[in-house]
């Protein structure tokens, strides 16, 4: 697989060097978006670091990015452009969250290469991708800038970026925006396979980057070597859109720890739209090899857009840990939202959403890398009551 990747990358810049140059000047685009949030919370939780604590109250929170997507259309058809991210607020991490090159057409598909998710977890739908905008999103750690249930703000669950406990958005030990490349057929019939590879993850010992570049990759230390596919179906019946997609990824675990195993992730979901009706689904599951805890979770998602500017939806979601050594651990969020669009790229949301995080047993261990929890017989649990409103442009 990763010769064949290789492989169409020169093809397509062989046939992009030998063509004649293009008279079509540069599209230069920009965007993004900036998701403001006002509500109240309330709080329950019993974990030592949180022991006095009162997190009730009013609070916001805010998630925006800038994205620069410039691009170029030669004669031959070849579409080359960028497309670079940046986070507007500072504790985002990398202030540029993403950066990579595209080279695409009608007949060659789609290439990308830099850093950016995989083709497995861009193509991938379900509860989440069911529900109307403007909510805080319980299928993501945003809901975190309320609810402090992570183990990092002294919460009790682990919160592995990116894997099946939290998301339906997955990657392989949860790796993210590695330098990476991935090609996209074009469409057969509404059919789209994605492959991608990437040399080394960011975390556990690799040393890939998060939006930035990789040193040599010595492939006989860390999570290296990760192989992602995805797979789309989309098709519209009789006035019924339908969308079906699966993704399975797999890595070499190099670490050299004992009784630690090759990671893989894999997940299915599906979408269906009915006469203003949205309906979605998944399951996934992170096999983290020993080096995290393994993770499960399922999402259920239905919107309906009403006549006029208003839509509603409801969205579940539901993760299970296991580090296989007797602890566990669980999270079930529930949200209701309705949207108002405003205008162009402008909306208004309430919503009500309820999130809950529970470790049983002895405690949830970390696995051979660390990053579990320790919080044995512990429950947080957080009821919101809020209002955003959500530019994009």
């Amino acid at each position: 697989m990763k010769k064949h990747l290789l492989s169409t990358s020169a093809i397509a810049l062989g046939v992009a060097m030998v063509s004649p140059a293009s008279a079509q000047e540069w599209n230069m685009k920009w965007g993004g978006f900036h998701n403001t949030h006002v509500g109240y919370v309330n709080v329950d939780t019993d974990t030592a670091a949180q022991l006095g604590a009162d997190f009730d109250g009013v609070d916001t929170y805010t998630n925006a990015e800038i994205h620069f997507t410039p691009s170029v259309t030669l004669d031959n058809g070849l579409t080359f452009g960028i497309d670079v991210q940046y986070e507007a607020k500072t504790n985002g991490g990398a202030i540029v969250d993403e950066s990579f090159m595209t080279i695409k057409s009608d007949t060659l598909g789609k290439i990308d290469l830099g850093n950016e998710n995989s083709a497995g977890y861009k193509m991938m739908v379900g509860g989440g991708s069911a529900q109307v905008g403007g909510g805080i999103g319980i299928n993501s750690p945003s809901l975190s800038g309320f609810v402090p249930i992570s183990v990092g703000s002294g919460g009790n669950l682990p919160w592995n970026f990116r894997q099946s406990g939290i998301s339906q958005w997955t990657e392989v030990v949860g790796n993210n925006d590695v330098p990476r490349i991935t090609y996209y057929t074009p469409s057969f019939n509404g059919l789209t396979i994605g492959v991608s590879y990437a040399a080394s993850a960011n975390g556990l010992g690799g040393s890939g980057v998060n939006a930035g570049n990789n040193f040599g990759v010595n492939r006989n230390v860390g999570v290296n070597d990760i192989f992602d596919i995805g797979v789309a179906y989309s098709q519209s019946f009789n006035g019924v859109d339908l969308t079906l997609s699966g993704r399975y990824g797999t890595a070499s675990n190099d670490t050299g720890i004992a009784n630690t195993d090759d990671p893989d992730v894999w997940g299915v979901g599906a979408l269906i739209g009915v006469a203003g009706w949205t309906f979605g689904g998944h399951y996934g599951e992170n096999d983290n090899g020993g080096l995290l805890p393994d993770q499960e979770g399922w999402s259920l998602g239905v919107s309906y857009d009403i006549a006029g500017p208003w839509s509603v939806g409801f969205d579940t979601y539901q993760g299970e840990w296991d580090d296989n050594v007797g602890g566990k651990a669980e999270y079930e969020g529930y949200q209701l939202v309705a949207n108002r669009k405003l205008g162009a790229g402008v909306s208004w949301s309430v919503y009500a959403m309820y999130a809950e995080g529970t470790v049983n047993g002895a405690g949830l261990a970390g696995g051979a890398l660390g990053g579990g929890s320790a919080n044995p017989n512990t429950s947080v649990e957080g009821t919101l009551i809020g209002t955003s409103v959500n530019l994009k442009f």
